[in-house]
């Protein structure tokens, strides 16, 4: 048994793993399991198994594909492939017993985080060797060495569509976002200090594509969690100097350090102007003084979503927030005309708390 397939999503910019199993043809007749190529990457002669694979759709839904989305670390998902091992390990043994557990294992931890790989892809052959070597070209963001190229990368994979949303990535650099040293453009999240991250650029682009209608010209939006700033600059440049773009942080420093990083991008003007502001304050509360809000972007999970937030959202308007404990899901809250609320779950994901400043500091 082996991953032999690790692909970009076809709906999200996160790696999608595809579970494959090498079985003989009679136990395929008598347990009669579903027969099908993988279809995430074009099949070629190289990357299509030898022997027949049998693909199994068994894995639950806190299991999705989807599920590292986010912009929690790698380092803290490791729950997740420790759960993705235990529920296939039980599967395997009642249905496909013998086979090879350490290498099953090793697979494992190996895809759940890319960068371990380096220096080790020897060891692995054939379609698992090839697989390993897109996800790592795919995490790193191989080739891609401008903002630019960020951003076509993300409109070849369907995250980014509109051409709004291209306009306002490319002309908010990232690189002004991120800590000096990191490769700026890897579709990942990146540490930040103070137990705090920046979101992939793929899940950036997925919340500003869910709220693009919210952002027009001369309306408000509110960036809870604002972190560097990079989402709040994106918002006050979509809004226009007519609108208003707030962000909210509950750490101190990383105020100061985002206002920092907007002076150096495009969005400098607006912060002058006042149109764009970032505020220390706690994000649970939203910030009332500019309310109500078109759009609400939570970059932190919630165990619930925070009534100010409910409350500080315009009629009409609509917010994006991930809530969750272990098991989280990136929530699209609409209020319509008439005050009433309605909800609908994006995709699983995986954020980091939205918590307290002395909690989130305690972890240090």
């Amino acid at each position: 048994m082996n991953l032999t397939q690790i692909s970009p999503s076809l709906r999200y910019c996160a790696p999608s793993i595809g579970l494959y199993f090498n079985t003989p043809s009679s136990l395929r007749r008598h347990r009669r399991l579903p027969l099908r190529l993988p279809t995430a990457l074009p099949p070629t002669a190289s990357s299509v198994p030898k022997t027949t694979t049998t693909i199994i759709p068994f894995l639950p839904r806190f299991l999705n594909p989807h599920f590292v989305t986010g912009n929690c670390l790698l380092s803290r998902m490791e729950f997740q492939g420790i759960l993705i091992r235990v529920v296939c390990v039980v599967y395997s043994i009642l249905v496909y017993f013998p086979w090879d557990v350490q290498s099953f294992d090793n697979d494992i931890r190996r895809h759940a985080c890319p960068s371990v790989l380096d220096g080790q892809v020897s060891s692995l052959n054939g379609p698992a060797s090839e697989a390993v070597e897109i996800d790592k070209r795919f995490w790193s963001g191989s080739g891609i060495g401008t903002n630019k190229e960020m951003v076509e990368n993300l409109q070849s994979y369907g995250v980014v569509r509109s051409k709004k949303v291209s306009e306002v990535m490319e002309s908010v650099d990232r690189a002004f976002f991120v800590p000096d040293g990191v490769p700026p453009y890897v579709d990942t999240p990146l540490p930040i200090g103070y137990n705090a991250t920046i979101s992939a650029p793929h899940m950036h682009a997925t919340c500003l594509q869910l709220l693009e209608k919210h952002l027009q010209p001369g309306m408000r939006a509110l960036d809870v969690g604002s972190g560097t700033g990079y989402l709040t600059a994106c918002f006050a440049l979509m809004v226009g100097p007519e609108g208003r773009a707030v962000g909210v942080e509950h750490i101190p420093e990383l105020v100061a350090s985002s206002i920092k990083n907007i002076e150096k991008s495009a969005a400098a003007p607006l912060l002058k102007k006042g149109s764009l502001s970032v505020h220390v304050g706690d994000g649970r509360q939203g910030w009332a003084e500019c309310a109500p809000y078109d759009a609400i972007h939570v970059g932190a999970a919630a165990a619930e979503i925070p009534p100010a937030l409910i409350d500080q959202l315009k009629p009409g308007g609509r917010m994006v927030i991930p809530v969750g404990n272990i098991f989280q899901d990136l929530k699209v809250v609409d209020k319509d005309t008439d005050g009433s609320i309605n909800i609908h779950d994006e995709t699983s994901v995986r954020y980091v708390p939205l918590t307290s400043r002395e909690a989130q500091l305690g972890d240090n």
